[in-house]
């Protein structure tokens, strides 16, 4: 269906965010367009010498309830919903003496934004819009014959072309309507989604997710694949998040990876200097250290060939002595909360090289949702906040963990948290040693961690790997005790793993055989 080019005659604007108000009505009134608005919106208005109704005087009744009801009226929605190709609706129209609205403009109540402030229950109430979503909803429908704005920039796209053509087109009212849907469907899945939490809702009967678009990027995972990067409005420091202060515009893998590295880097906290170099959301290197050029270091020589084109993320700002260590290694992205000014021109230089810089790092407990499409359907499930402290280990072999191997081990389970399954890390001083990710078999992935670390070593020019007197680190118990001594065979002298198998006791058996250490945290980490 198409429609004729729309004038606008009427116009209805209720906002709860003013920006640009004046201007945008000021033009719409140049175009011939009467003004009907609302409380706090009227009032702008009026104060700005701009001549404009209230809705009170078009339905008859005052504004009431605190505001709860003002616009709900046949006066106002008849004006949105009737036809005016529809002959007994324009009868019904003129019976009832309700005029036509052309365009509405409505930015909801920021209820997003009040939950975010950490709000009471009340106020989070209170900030959920009635009115709003069912005028615009009324007028989306209405698309033929109402132009509908959800944001300052839908107004300046309908001035736009009334500045070139007086007129409204049929291909704008469309897109309008659609996106008017899509906006009210994500407002709606941000209040069902924060109900829920507030029930103690671990599954409710309907699930929706709702983003606002941030950036269309060039493609998705391949170049045949399409793709877009949607914000939700959490405020977790991270990609989504961050000021990208030089380079390219990020693609969709970097989006992906730098989400991977950056909460890793959370995992770690901000006691103590660390990096993480990530490629293709694993983790090719982890490491701590006293600064972050010494941290850097560690972290590369760990897996040095895979580190090429990677993405670094840092938890301390970068300063100039870092940055130049990092850019003599080709990276992708580096994220950091925060740079210097040296530091910045040292990237400069790198005009390919992204810098993204955040507010914080992200909090490795704090509750979230993560979602997975599969067909017909999606998964959803809480972000893993799942923690291990030294108080929540069970020692299971008859030789305890030195402290600094319990040290690792600690270090060890939160990088294989950060790592695809099946996953074994083996970690010394602080540092990843040898990482074995995504592998069908765990032992493979003994095998695999134990080989890159071999890798590492030989370009190093070191005498050994380093993963002799390491720890290694299991996201899901062993099912037998063969990937246990591949860990020991590499040179691992304590172990952590989840427990739980049906083999537990051969396994500790086996470890005791071999005088290692073994605690159980009754906690897997799978990542698919």
């Amino acid at each position: 269906m198409t429609a004729a080019p729309l004038k606008i005659r009427r116009a209805l604007i209720s906002v709860s965010d003013k920006t640009g108000l004046i201007g945008q009505a000021t033009r719409l009134r140049s175009h011939g367009a009467d003004l009907i608005s609302t409380g706090g919106t009227s009032k702008a208005l009026k104060d700005a010498g701009l001549p404009v109704s209230d809705v009170a005087d078009l339905t008859g009744f005052p504004e009431m309830m605190d505001g709860r009801v003002k616009t709900l009226h046949p006066a106002v929605h008849g004006g949105l919903l009737f036809l005016r190709d529809n002959p007994q609706h324009v009868a019904d129209a003129r019976a009832h003496g309700i005029a036509p609205i052309d365009l509405i403009y409505v930015n909801l109540y920021p209820f997003e934004a009040t939950v975010a402030s950490g709000a009471d229950f009340e106020t989070c109430i209170e900030n959920i819009d009635i009115g709003g979503p069912a005028m615009l909803r009324a007028a989306a429908k209405n698309w033929a014959f109402v132009a509908v704005c959800t944001d300052t920039a839908d107004v300046d796209t309908v001035l736009a072309e009334l500045d070139a053509a007086g007129t409204v087109s049929s291909a704008t009212l469309r897109r309008l309507a659609a996106k008017t849907y899509a906006r009210t469907a994500a407002y709606d899945a941000a209040i069902s989604q924060w109900y829920a939490r507030q029930n103690g809702e671990e599954a409710p009967d309907w699930a929706a997710i709702g983003g606002r678009l941030q950036q269309s990027l060039r493609y998705g995972e391949n170049p045949h694949q399409k793709a877009a990067f949607y914000v939700t409005g959490e405020k977790r420091p991270g990609v989504a998040t961050a000021r990208q202060l030089q380079g390219k515009e990020l693609s969709y893998n970097n989006i992906n990876d730098t989400d991977a590295a950056y909460e890793l880097i959370g995992e770690l906290g901000s006691e103590t200097p660390a990096v993480a170099i990530i490629k293709h959301a694993n983790p090719c290197g982890v490491a701590t250290g006293a600064s972050i050029i010494e941290a850097y270091t560690k972290a590369l020589a760990c897996d040095p060939t895979s580190a090429f084109g990677g993405i670094v993320a840092l938890n301390r700002p970068l300063d100039e002595a870092a940055a130049r260590i990092i850019s003599e290694v080709f990276t992708e992205v580096v994220i950091a909360p925060g740079a210097d000014a040296a530091a910045e021109a040292v990237f400069a230089k790198k005009k390919n090289l992204r810098l993204l810089i955040t507010d914080g790092l992200p909090d490795p407990a704090a509750p979230g949702i993560f979602a997975k499409t599969v067909a017909g359907g999606f998964l959803l499930q809480d972000r893993d906040a799942g923690r291990i402290t030294r108080a929540d280990l069970r020692l299971v072999t008859k030789r305890a963990p030195t402290e600094q191997e319990l040290a690792d081990l600690l270090f060890a389970w939160r990088v294989a948290k950060h790592v695809k399954s099946n996953t074994i890390v083996y970690a010394k001083d602080g540092v990843t040693a040898g990482i074995g990710a995504g592998q069908m078999s765990r032992i493979d992935s003994a095998r695999i961690a134990a080989r890159k670390a071999e890798d590492a070593a030989e370009t190093a020019g070191w005498p050994e790997p380093r993963t002799r007197g390491c720890v290694a680190a299991s996201d899901a118990f062993f099912p037998f005790a063969d990937g246990l001594l591949q860990a020991a065979s590499a040179g691992a002298t304590a172990i952590i793993q989840p427990g739980g198998s049906i083999r537990d006791d051969e396994v500790i058996a086996a470890a005791d055989e071999a005088g290692l250490a073994m605690v159980f945290t009754g906690m897997r980490h799978f990542r698919h």
